[in-house]
């Protein structure tokens, strides 16, 4: 009779040590996060990492075959999300609704990159940038953040170290990605008392599918005016590919976004470079425009001066 009653014992010990990981697992994954332009790169690994930490993902595709292999992945859910058409941005929205989820996190990453210098690049292409990276960013929080407010959760932007650094060929990228840094700023106080914590992700030159994609739609637009892909072009796009190919994969962008969606105290901004080089030009690029932004004027500041506000700043955030 005891070794019958010491078996049962173990026997509830043993389910008892398994049933509490699955539980806990099981608390996490009531938390869901809706990442747009979840296709491919950036978008594609963080919702690949949040679902493989316990987390529901609802994931932003436009694409059938890209709907099918995401949902082929556990814990993710697809959902058709294309950022600059409003009846689908409310289907989503209606849809999380329906299953009762909430929402607890926004990951605007959808963008494409484009654009051109001012006096070459068709009007067009200059504002099909701005409606997918712009308004596309716009119109998804204005529509999302309601039920992150009401799970008091994060809301998070990948932007781009191209926020800061541009030359003649990135004007409109460059501008987009230098909005989204007002925007997080400007978003963070309107929901700074609705508890809601807002940052950036701003990316260096990591793996993704972003050059390519630019690429492909020039194509198509060539030949959608009768014109063919000379060799010369396909050349240019098979060394493009293969220069994208040989970056950095983003799981560094992605543990910044884990940072930024379940740390305690998340960060307003975090940049994240696959080498010291590309965090360095970024830097001292943000040092020399606040150098001009000091050039000029009866109120300007002097050396010492600056290096008090530097100190300052430093100290307030631990540094």
């Amino acid at each position: 009779m005891l070794r019958a009653q010491l078996f049962i014992s173990a026997i509830v010990a043993i389910l008892f040590t398994v049933a509490t990981p699955a539980s806990a697992a099981e608390e996490r994954e009531m938390k869901s996060i809706l990442v747009t332009g979840a296709s491919t790169g950036i978008g594609r690994n963080l919702a690949e990492t949040l679902a493989q930490n316990g987390y529901h993902v609802y994931a932003g595709a436009r694409k059938d075959k890209d709907m099918e292999s995401l949902n082929a992945i556990e814990n993710i859910t697809a959902v058709r999300l294309d950022v600059t058409k409003q009846e689908q941005i409310d289907a989503v929205v209606a849809l999380i609704k329906e299953k009762g989820t909430g929402l607890y996190a926004l990951v605007n990453n959808a963008g494409i990159g484009g654009g051109g210098p001012v006096l070459t690049t068709p009007i067009e292409d200059q504002t099909q940038v701005y409606r997918i990276n712009v308004e596309g960013v716009y119109r998804v929080t204005k529509a999302f953040a309601p039920l992150v407010v009401e799970s008091n959760g994060r809301i998070a932007t990948t932007g781009s170290i191209a926020g800061t650094l541009t030359n003649s060929g990135l004007n409109a990228y460059s501008g987009s990605k230098h909005w989204i840094e007002a925007f997080t700023d400007g978003l963070a106080d309107e929901l700074s008392s609705k508890g809601v914590s807002v940052s950036v992700i701003e990316p260096g030159n990591y793996q993704s599918h972003i050059r390519r994609s630019t690429m492909r739609r020039a194509f198509d637009k060539i030949v959608a005016a009768g014109g063919e892909i000379t060799e010369q072009m396909q050349k240019r796009y098979d060394q493009t590919a293969a220069y994208e190919l040989s970056l950095k994969k983003p799981d560094e962008v992605s543990a910044a976004y884990m940072h930024a969606l379940f740390d305690e105290k998340p960060l307003r901004r975090y940049v994240v470079t696959p080498n010291q080089q590309e965090q360095a030009i970024t830097i001292s690029t943000k040092v020399r425009q606040l150098v001009e932004l000091n050039q000029w004027g009866p109120h300007s500041y002097t050396r010492d001066q600056l290096i008090e506000m530097l100190d300052k700043a430093l100290a307030e955030t631990g540094q």
